[in-house]
């Protein structure tokens, strides 16, 4: 019975990889060819490499990066802004178990969820913000917040 759940694991995994592989730069640019034809060169180099500036609007953040994994409106004295977040799993030592959103569904045979995070055999997955993208009230990029390597 344990090797039968582990390969039923491997091939859970698998699957999961090749769901989350399904959404690349390339695959939002063809998707979406009219985004991409707005931009000049330099912007549309920064897509295809998954990357954004300040001054991109929120339709080419969704090209480079894809949807966000949680959007939060920020208040303060000069008005209302959008910080999208897109996030990694990691367990304890921070090694990234799932990036993105994917997983969040119930069902899927994936992680159990714990008090809203998931739930890995006997650890508590650790969610993390890979990057932040901040955006000002006309809807483009004002900043940008990722780790250093």
């Amino acid at each position: 019975m344990k090797i039968s759940q582990k390969l039923g694991a491997a091939l859970l995994f698998g699957c999961l990889i090749l769901v989350s592989g399904c959404s690349t730069p390339e695959t939002r640019i063809q998707k979406s060819p009219d985004v991409f034809a707005r931009l000049n060169p330099d912007q549309q180099a920064l897509v295809k490499a998954g990357r954004v500036a300040p001054g991109f609007d929120m339709d080419s953040v969704r090209l480079a990066l894809g949807d966000p994994d949680r959007i939060i409106l920020h208040t303060d004295a000069s008005g209302q802004h959008e910080v999208w977040h897109y996030v990694t799993y990691e367990d304890a030592q921070g090694v990234i178990i799932f990036t993105g959103y994917y997983h969040r569904r119930w069902g899927w045979g994936g992680p159990s969820f714990y008090g809203g995070v998931p739930y890995y055999e006997g650890f508590r997955a650790r969610i993390h913000d890979r990057i932040l993208v901040i955006f000002d009230q006309n809807r483009r990029v004002t900043g940008i917040e990722e780790e250093k390597p």
